[in-house]
């Protein structure tokens, strides 16, 4: 039992922040259709910043505060500078572009930081609680809770918002939108601000625990997408349920299979979903043909 309480712990934790940055793709996907693969780069950057800002000699709850603020503001140069330039290009293109900027990010921060392995203190000490047999590390409930408290933000902030209903008209059909006067240029910078800042807080909640280096993106970005499709991209209660189904499938998998498929994982779970449920979880069973 107390291993069984071990892997779970262990899949809620790592699942929450794949949880985040699913919602991270699901805000973006639903604003502009974009896939953006540079998601991981705002999560490596959130802990990256927050770790120099700490030893530079700010507040550790500054310095997270500084890292997300920079990394929001990288989203928005992100919209601003590569992807709305390239105007009604091909999706192919607008993944393309996005890889390139996750590239770009991942030089960059090895440039302006190092290549090294960092983290900062845990929020609440290191003194684990036993539950069960298990050990359950304090940090772990600040991910659990911080992603918890992210998507009941964001979701009151697109539904009881002028700006978050903009976001969902611009969603839903960007040309009527814009008839009805909603400034989707603006839309579109905000979804790609806020996006890159749910990304920071995963960064500045795990890294205390799995520590960052800058080039943790690209594994992060894909079990992001992974958890995206198996809850349905698009849709933000998929994101939850897909982050948390596939942090648990990869600990129990690791746990009572071996360590050595753990990295396999995501690349399972988007082969299954493809072949088996395109839609995800949540997403309508519909499928359109033409």
């Amino acid at each position: 039992m107390a291993e069984f309480l071990q892997f779970l712990f262990s899949g809620l934790t790592v699942g929450a922040v794949y949880a985040l940055v699913a919602l991270g793709f699901t805000l973006i996907h639903n604003a502009s259709g974009v896939v953006n693969f540079a998601q991981g780069e705002f999560v490596m950057l959130g802990g990256m910043i927050t770790v120099f800002a700490a030893q530079a000699g700010l507040p550790l709850a500054v310095a997270a505060g500084v890292a997300i603020g920079v990394t929001a503001l990288v989203g928005v140069a992100l919209y601003r500078l590569a992807i709305a330039p390239a105007g009604s290009a091909s999706v192919v293109s607008i993944i393309i572009i996005t890889m390139g900027a996750s590239l770009f990010l991942r030089g960059t921060a090895q440039s302006v930081f190092d290549k090294q392995i960092h983290r900062f203190p845990a929020f609440s000490g290191e003194t684990p609680i036993t539950i069960g047999g298990a050990t359950l590390m304090p940090q772990s409930l600040w991910v659990l809770g911080g992603a918890a408290v992210v998507f009941v933000a964001l979701h009151r902030f697109l539904a009881h918002t002028l700006p978050g209903k903009a976001v969902l008209a611009t969603a839903s059909n960007k040309l009527a939108a814009q008839l009805v006067g909603i400034n989707t240029h603006a839309v579109l910078l905000l979804a790609f601000g806020l996006s890159a800042a749910i990304g920071a807080v995963a960064g500045v909640l795990i890294t205390p625990l799995t520590m960052t280096t800058a080039d943790m993106g690209v594994s992060v970005a894909l079990k992001g997408f992974a958890a995206a499709m198996l809850g349905g991209m698009g849709i933000p209660v998929g994101a939850i349920v897909g982050g948390l189904g596939l942090g648990l499938i990869e600990a129990f998998t690791a746990g009572y299979l071996s360590s050595a498929y753990k990295e396999a994982t995501a690349f399972l779970v988007i082969l299954v979903v493809l072949v088996l449920m395109p839609r995800g979880l949540f997403g309508p069973k519909d499928v359109e043909r033409v």
